[in-house]
């Protein structure tokens, strides 16, 4: 419930305040002394476009601020609101909107700066305003299958979100599918390339690596006669030449000479306790010496057990060659590559797999989707039936006794909310057919069915705020008087507030605020107040014969108060 309405500098507004409470809360006033701005600033609450020419004139910035109560929707709306940021305090939640004259906009929920349209959805959960675009609306096929699925109720509901999720999942199946479809041929073209390029590779088989071991060993390969002469010389220097005829006349090698040095030393260590390490230390260095003329020899004969080996690296090198010129710069990342699409291939070799995955799973979707469709179809026929039946039965009270209006639901391409197209026909007059209601029925009919539709619809959203405005245009006289009542009905199970110029709809308000023009045409702080009483009766002699105060006019807006009072009985003044 819309607790307390603030706004300053908007339009012709430059100071008011609303304490409103449950019931029916009517505000009335001259043309153009700013009570429409009410119903603005409700908008603007509602996340409508910000306007600058909005903000008064002479003024930096509009504010309006709105309490709402929350005693019953505290739970969900507090979560909402603490997920924006912002927090209600003792179930009372309040929402602001700031313009200013540059066109700037701000919003704030539970005291968080929020973008407005977040704004917006929240507090649409909580009023429902109905002014001309609302009118307008309802003349749309959508807006009308919204408000019948809406009487419909939770069993409809249910069905339209089982069917909404697998709609969605259809339209993902179905596009999957056309796009598999679509690249058949780019796959099939993906498939081959990559099954030559694996077979390439496998009838190679390269090792990791394989190229840089093999570059090292051709390089050898190729300077074998100088590494032969090279480790021939340290053999031979190390070890002597047993070919050398004079080897034995001298010590010409390393390890004779390593033996004479070492019969020296153990003589000195003979001779001399001081001098054992040495010897020692000599006989260590011909240990070494005599491995390492082995290993000298284990490599020259290694040099010279490989005749042709050269060629076969080569042949191998250029096997390597024509793999790196294609699927990579070295052997190690031509097996990367290998890896890679080894794993696409088996990605594409499925595509026909999914192909026909997909066709099952599409043929399921659409077999439930028909199910559910006929379902929907079903519930709207019936709802449709009884929310004609009790909407005429508002109209006839609104002094339409001969409407026809029906829902008329026609089959058409599955979509989001089914298979059906829903259109409101309607007549006014008996003998004709009814037909599209945009198109048929005037302004003061469409206001009527309007509210003929939320005094049915509210039986079953009780305790939300509607807000109307102009909602008797294009009536009066006794229509009027029904239209009073029938807000007044709406306003037992809701909290309604209507800005209204006729005083038989405001007659049956529980609470009745003036909206009145200062001298020099704008609204100051005390130009909206409370009317009850003495002063109520004299607005609405004013709002019926344009007279400010009369006997006669004060007598007949006492008396079409009495008829207020007696039609709707329980009603606040």
């Amino acid at each position: 419930m819309l607790a307390e309405l603030r706004i300053t500098d908007l339009g012709v507004i430059s100071e008011a305040t609303l304490d409103l409470d449950p019931g029916l809360t009517v505000v009335t006033g001259e043309t153009g002394a700013g009570k429409t701005m009410i119903v603005s600033g409700i908008a603007l609450l509602l996340g409508s476009r910000a306007d600058a020419g909005a903000v008064r004139t002479g003024a930096e910035r509009a504010r309006i601020e709105g309490v709402f109560r929350l005693p019953q929707r505290s739970a969900a709306v507090g979560e909402a609101v603490a997920e924006a940021g912002g927090s209600v305090e003792d179930d009372e939640l309040l929402v602001a909107r700031h313009l200013t004259a540059a066109g700037r906009s701000r919003a704030y929920l539970g005291g968080a700066q929020v973008p407005a349209a977040t704004c917006g959805d929240l507090v649409a959960e909580l009023v429902t305003v109905h002014g001309q675009s609302e009118q307008v609306r309802l003349g749309r096929s959508d807006r009308q299958r919204e408000i019948l699925d809406r009487f419909a109720g939770p069993k409809l509901a249910t069905v339209l979100t089982s069917y909404g999720v697998d709609y969605t999942e259809r339209r993902r199946t179905a596009a999957e599918l056309d796009e598999l479809r679509r690249s058949a041929q780019r796959r099939a073209r993906e498939i081959d390339l990559l099954r030559f390029g694996l077979e390439e590779i496998g009838a190679v088989q390269p090792q990791p690596g394989e190229d840089e071991t093999l570059a090292a060993e051709a390089s050898r390969l190729q300077a074998a006669d100088d590494l032969q002469i090279a480790a021939t010389t340290a053999m031979v220097a190390i070890a002597g030449d047993e070919d050398d005829p004079n080897a034995s006349l001298g010590a010409a090698d390393a390890l004779s000479a390593i033996g004479i040095a070492r019969k020296a030393a153990e003589q000195l260590a003979g001779l001399d306790a001081d001098a054992a390490g040495l010897s020692q230390r000599i006989a260590e260095v011909g240990y070494l010496l005599s491995d390492l003329a082995g290993d000298l020899s284990r490599y020259l004969a290694g040099l010279e057990s490989s005749p042709g080996r050269l060629e076969e690296v080569a042949a191998r090198r250029s096997q390597l060659a024509q793999l790196t010129r294609k699927y990579g710069t070295t052997v190690d990342e031509v097996l990367a590559w290998s890896a890679d699409a080894d794993r696409q291939l088996g990605e594409l070799e499925t595509g026909d797999e999914r192909i026909e995955e997909l066709q099952v799973r599409l043929a399921e979707l659409d077999t439930r989707l028909a199910d559910q469709a006929g379902s929907i179809t079903r519930l709207r026929t019936t709802a449709a039936r009884r929310l004609s039946r009790l909407v005429l039965a508002e109209l006839a009270a609104l002094a339409m006794p001969h409407a026809r209006l029906e829902f008329a639901i026609a089959p058409t391409e599955p979509g989001p909310y089914g298979r059906d197209q829903v259109e409101l026909l309607f007549s006014a007059n008996p003998g004709t057919e009814p037909r599209n209601l945009a198109r048929v029925a005037s302004g003061g009919e469409l206001s009527r069915v309007r509210l003929a539709l939320e005094v049915v619809l509210a039986g079953d959203d009780a305790g939300g705020t509607f807000v109307f405005d102009e909602v008797d245009a294009g009536v009066g006289g006794k229509v009027a008087v029904e239209i009073g009542r029938r807000l007044a009905a709406l306003a037992r199970h809701s909290q309604v507030i209507v800005v209204t110029h006729l005083a038989q709809v405001a007659a049956f308000a529980d609470r009745h605020y003036v909206v009145a023009k200062a001298d020099d045409g704008q609204v100051t702080t005390s130009g909206v107040s409370r009317v009850t009483n003495a002063e109520r009766a004299a607005e609405l002699a004013r709002m019926m014969a344009g007279l400010d105060k009369t006997e006669s006019s004060i007598a007949h807006a006492e008396e079409l108060l009495e008829l207020a009072s007696r039609a709707a009985p329980g009603r606040r003044s």
